[in-house]
């Protein structure tokens, strides 16, 4: 379990790391302001956090079940 969560967490940070990419080029193309890229970074660190802790739930949730069987 530990290591599917692992890489659910991994694939978590690709998407984050592939979505500032995109931003970064749309602000590097002028098709995004300072002020939208800093609020589009926000966003995606913020949901890139809440879904890494729902991942580490379901982990929790998942090695709980596993141990009272």
């Amino acid at each position: 379990m530990k290591k599917v969560a692992e890489e659910f967490r991994v694939s978590v940070r690709v998407h984050r790391r592939d979505a500032i990419e995109m931003m970064k080029e749309l602000h590097k193309e002028k098709e995004l302001t300072d002020d939208d890229l800093k609020r589009d970074h926000e966003r995606v660190e913020h949901l890139t956090k809440e879904y890494v802790e729902k991942v580490d739930k379901i982990l929790k949730t998942k090695e709980e079940e596993i141990m009272a069987v």
